[in-house]
């Protein structure tokens, strides 16, 4: 199922202008900050803790925000955040093995490949799929990587 982008989500404008500001990590944050006030539903919670996470000052700080991002996305019922549990899973994996949770780190990365059918053959998606290549291999994680995507039977 396909969803577009709501240009008029007013979670994803304050997104938007906080992320144009990013240099300025506390004029970003106040920007995202203002997209969780304003969220509506999950789908609007997921992203803006997603970016909430992205300015935290601790690992600590940035794993609480990144938990809170894919829990929400798991909510959603009507498919619009498939597309975001890849990257969410892979955060989420980063996060916990900076704070030392190995295991979860693990699992949050298994999770992260296992999303990765909801991601169009692109360049994000082999973006994505490469850095839980890495978080996999800075764990110790035998994973695959993702196989080249070619039209051949």
């Amino acid at each position: 199922m396909s969803h577009s982008i709501d240009s008029e989500n007013p979670v994803l404008a304050l997104c938007a202008q906080g992320m144009a500001v990013e240099g300025t990590p506390d004029v970003a944050r106040a920007y995202f900050e203002q997209a969780w006030n304003a969220r509506r539903d999950d789908y609007d919670a997921a992203i803006a803790a997603h970016f909430i996470a992205r300015q935290q000052p601790t690992a600590e700080d940035a794993l609480h925000w990144n938990e809170i991002a894919a829990r929400h996305a798991e909510l959603v019922p009507d498919g619009r955040a498939s597309a975001l549990l890849p990257s969410l899973y892979l955060n989420l994996g980063d996060t916990h093995a900076k704070v030392g949770n190995l295991d979860r780190a693990a699992e949050a990365a298994r999770r992260a490949r296992e999303s990765l059918d909801a991601l169009p053959h692109d360049g994000y998606r082999e973006f994505v799929a490469m850095g839980i290549g890495r978080l996999a291999e800075r764990l110790g994680v035998n994973e695959e990587r993702e196989a080249p995507h070619t039209d051949l039977p």
